[in-house]
């Protein structure tokens, strides 16, 4: 009888305590280790919710002659979501203060205006000496730093910079839809 209580005991054990291991969520990237406000009602948001996916990580602005671009935006998140990718975004007085409204405005304005889906979060600073973690950490990793509203970064599914984009290139353009496709095609590791 011991030896069956003993045996059943190390059993028990190793269930709870070998096996969670062995099926632990990846950990997340130090590049979404980072918690910001939400656009909509401020509750924080950490972006290791994202960790696994494809994510294209963009500047806006409300009053910017690249503002349409919300459309294209919404426009591939809804297509590649069910895949595994989502945008985040990221509102900035940074250029032109052409993001001069509240997060309330903002949130209101992309709801009503192009019908946003996709993450948004407060606004912050993307560039200059005191960008928000995520662009610090962006800027570094690339080399380069927003040069105007809607400048894209796309990261792979292991929380890897792949490449960025200027403000010009439309989210709908071949160059990068054919980068989000090779992206979702990859497995995270």
């Amino acid at each position: 009888m011991h030896r069956f209580v003993t045996s059943w005991l190390l059993t028990v054990a190793t269930v709870l305590f070998i096996a969670p291991s062995a099926h632990a969520a990846p950990s997340c990237s130090p590049l979404l280790s980072h918690t910001f406000a939400r656009l909509q009602d401020e509750a924080p948001q950490n972006l290791c919710q994202y960790q696994g996916k494809v994510i294209m990580v963009v500047n806006t602005a409300s009053f910017c002659g690249f503002t349409s671009q919300y459309e294209g935006l919404e426009k591939i998140y809804v297509k590649y979501k069910d895949q595994g990718f989502v945008v985040l975004g990221f509102p900035s007085n940074d250029f032109g203060q052409q993001e001069p409204g509240s997060n309330k405005e903002i949130a209101d304005f992309c709801k009503n205006t192009y019908d946003v889906k996709f993450p948004m979060f407060s606004k912050s600073q993307v560039s200059g000496s005191s960008p928000n973690p995520l662009f610090k950490m962006l800027i570094a990793k690339t080399g380069t730093t927003p040069k105007w509203n809607f400048y894209k970064y796309l990261i792979d599914r292991n929380g890897n910079v792949v490449d960025s984009f200027g403000s010009v290139t439309k989210p709908t353009s071949s160059s990068i839809t054919a980068e989000i496709e090779k992206l979702l095609g990859e497995k995270a590791q």
